[in-house]
């Protein structure tokens, strides 16, 4: 049996993903460096977010 990657990440597994802390993921959100959505109060980041955000500070850094 398969598990799927879940589509939608709380900010708790965004921050073990990334290894940052709350403050610095909320910061991105807030910045627009990573793209979230509000749904009722809870925020959820899209997966493909967080690879994007990834993706675009390796090409950064190069």
């Amino acid at each position: 049996m398969t598990t799927a990657t879940p589509v939608l990440l709380t900010v708790p597994e965004v921050m073990e993903r990334l290894k940052l802390g709350r403050s610095t993921v909320y910061d991105l959100i807030r910045t627009r460096r990573l793209v979230s959505i509000t749904i009722g109060r809870s925020r959820r980041i899209p997966a493909d977010a967080v690879r994007n955000f990834i993706d675009h500070e390796i090409e950064e850094a190069a």
